[in-house]
């Protein structure tokens, strides 16, 4: 976790420039490194675009957090702010490479006898061996995390298997630090949402930034049906 956010820093002071227009993007150090920075030099502003990293959720109390967009977990309505789902993901178990071949994994009913990551608040792993048809039950002992990615971070150094967000971390499988294991998955859902505060939602930086990112995760196939669709709740 501190080589992931060494280079987050090292990243992030490399998009910095003294443009008038600032953007102030609150998210999980997790995203932003596997997910947003890799990707941000294709945003046509993206010079402008200043990094808030969450510890924990990033808070959507646009009068305190520093931020004038926010990428939340799931995609629930808030009052008084606006919110549009952008990517939904599967989630599909991954470790680091020569992991498989050290314990022998062949099957998936071989993750049963290994270290599994869990999270504390969305553990999918019953639905994952579900739809790899394995009958059975994991040992819910081991270690659980506070997120995801603590847990792919874990998978990554050698320490055991996640249920890693396929959409988050694609870039990390095609630079071969992690492997996926085998081919079922979870159903995708929608795992990720843009927010802003309700009054701002036609701003023209915000608007920007809220269109690129839809545009990327289209590209991707990972775009929401529904993210076209603004909610929000003004009380």
């Amino acid at each position: 976790m501190t080589d992931l956010l060494d280079n987050l820093a090292d990243s992030t002071e490399q998009i910095r420039s003294h443009s008038s227009e600032v953007l102030k993007v609150l998210c999980t150090p997790g995203f932003a490194a596997r997910w947003l920075l890799p990707r941000l030099p294709r945003f046509r502003h993206s010079e402008a675009v200043r990094l808030r990293i969450a510890d924990g959720a990033p808070s959507t109390d646009f009068n305190s957090n520093d931020a004038d967009v926010v990428i939340k977990w799931r995609d629930d309505p808030q009052d008084g702010v606006a919110v549009w789902p952008f990517l939904t993901s599967a989630r599909t178990p991954v470790a680091a490479p020569g992991f498989a071949g050290r314990h022998c994994i062949v099957h998936p009913k071989d993750l049963l006898g290994v270290t599994l990551f869990r999270d504390q608040t969305d553990d999918m792993w019953p639905k994952w061996f579900e739809a790899a048809g394995v009958v059975g039950t994991a040992s819910a002992e081991g270690p659980h995390y506070p997120n995801c990615e603590y847990a792919t971070t874990a998978a990554e150094a050698g320490l055991g298997v996640a249920l890693a967000y396929d959409a988050v971390i694609r870039d990390t499988l095609s630079e071969g630090r992690l492997v996926r294991l085998f081919e079922p998955e979870t159903p995708p859902f929608t795992i990720y949402a843009i927010a802003c505060d309700g009054r701002r939602s036609d701003d023209k930086v915000i608007s920007a930034f809220r269109d690129w990112l839809l545009a990327e995760t289209r590209a991707d196939g990972t775009l929401p049906d529904m993210a076209s669709v603004e909610t929000v709740s003004m009380h």
